[in-house]
This record gives structure tokens, sequence and C-alpha cells, in this order.
């Protein structure tokens, strides 16, 4: 978002925005926030009518990622800003809520997948032994033919 933005969702001026910016430098690293180059300015002013009134600024307007947004609430003097940044406060409370009681979800889960995978062994040792019980024992087999031995030969039918 640009500061502008930025600056109106919060309450405050750009110039105030951008004045509490440059006086925390060490709270907007620059995976947090950017100055957008003058080929980047005009290319927004020339595809988006709503950045109209950045053509004819001689500033060049900062872009901040979510990160940035997020961190302009404290170092901002506002009521806006102060009930933004105690929205994000509460926001991380009630995400780190919902993660615990998804970890213990996740961890009853995973005790569940582990009983079902051992019943699967069980109930399948449990269906080979009914099917070898179920299965006709072999028959041996009749042996055909003469069977020759050292002092004679013997019929192998009787």
């Amino acid at each position: 978002m640009l500061d502008r933005d930025l600056a109106e969702l919060y309450g405050v001026e750009t110039k105030n925005l951008n004045r509490q910016v440059k006086r925390n430098p060490e709270r907007f690293p620059s995976e947090f926030m950017f100055q957008l180059t003058l080929s980047e300015k005009e290319e927004l002013v020339t595809n988006w009518h709503r950045f109209n009134s950045l053509k004819h600024s001689t500033v060049l307007p900062f872009a901040f990622t979510e990160y940035g947004a997020l961190m302009l609430a404290p170092v901002l003097n506002s009521p806006r800003a102060i009930e933004a940044g105690i929205f994000v406060v509460r926001a991380f409370v009630h995400l780190k809520e919902m993660l615990l009681t998804h970890k213990e979800l996740a961890q009853k889960l995973k005790e569940l997948e582990y009983k079902i995978e051992t019943h699967d062994e069980q109930i399948t040792a449990i269906f080979e032994a009914i099917n070898q019980l179920l299965a006709p024992p072999p028959t041996p087999k009749r042996k055909i033919g003469f069977e020759v031995k050292e002092k004679g030969v013997k019929y192998a039918g009787k």
C-alpha cells in the first residue's frame, strides 16, 4: 500500500506518516517498505486513475508491505492507529489460541491414525487366519505309475 492510502486508513496526514517513518528507520527495514522510483510512480499514474494526484508531486511515495503497514500502528499517534494496534494484538492472541487448539486436535488425529493402523494390521491377520481355516485342506495326490526299488518293482497306486 502507498503511504497516502495508509495515512488515510490511520487518520493522519501523509507528511506526518512519512515523518514518523523517517524518525524510526530501525522499525522499517527494506522488507517492510521501499520508496517508488520515478518510473514506477509514472507507471502508476498512467495505469490507474486514482493516482492522478501523484502526477505533479515532486515527492516519490513510499510503498509498504503488510509488515510495514502493521508496524505503522505503534509509531503513529492517532485514535485509529491506536485502535489498529489493539486490533492487531487481539488478532495475534486469537490466532495463537486457534493454533494451540489445532495442535491438540492434530495430536489426537495422529493418535487415532496410529490406532487405526494397528487395528488394520490385526484385522488383516484375522482375515488371513479365517481364510486359512475356510480353505479345504490339500488332499495328497495319489501317485500313478511304477516305483522302482532295489529288489523289485512295486505298483505305486496301491
